[in-house]
């Protein structure tokens, strides 16, 4: 009888061995999403077309308060979980409608005032900053930069009030 235990035990163990690291994977943070390549072609000539920055040079924007306005394009539920400290929230897929009431509408814009936008992962920031571009605005910059990032290396972030 224990030959058949030993097997049992055996394959327990085996089985164990194949589960549990898929488990420990699982449990990880989620990948990155995975677009078709079209996707990552169309911000590629975004980012190609419009003038980027990298984290450094926005840190030292930021501090030197070069930026002008701060514009976070990510979504308002990304934005509520915290923001680099100045921005406000005018999500890209509304930038074209919104921007205006941010910059004063229905008084003068300038359209030359300096613009830096930032989103998750320099996406929608480029692809926002294209958009803006070609309603007129002169001076819009995008952060080529992940948040995450910004967030892992110390930098400023606020949280909305509650």
């Amino acid at each position: 009888m224990k030959a058949p235990r030993t097997a049992i035990l055996a394959s327990l163990l085996v089985s164990a061995g194949l589960v549990l690291p898929g488990i420990a994977a699982a449990q990880k943070a989620p990948a990155a999403p995975n677009y078709p390549p079209a996707v990552s072609k169309m911000v590629g000539e975004a980012k190609k077309q419009v003038k980027t920055i990298k984290m450094d040079e926005f840190k030292a924007g930021l501090e030197q308060k070069t930026l002008g306005r701060i514009i976070d394009v990510r979504n308002e539920n990304e934005f509520e979980d915290g923001y680099i400290p100045g921005a406000v929230n005018v999500p890209r897929g509304l930038i074209e409608f919104r921007i205006w009431k941010e910059l004063g509408f229905p008084a003068a814009v300038d359209m030359n005032q300096r613009l830096t936008l930032y989103c998750a992962t320099g996406g929608r920031c480029a692809l926002a900053t294209r958009t803006l571009g070609e309603l007129g605005f002169t001076n819009v910059v995008s952060a080529d930069m992940k948040f995450e990032d910004w967030v892992k290396a110390g930098n400023p972030v606020a949280k909305p009030k509650s």
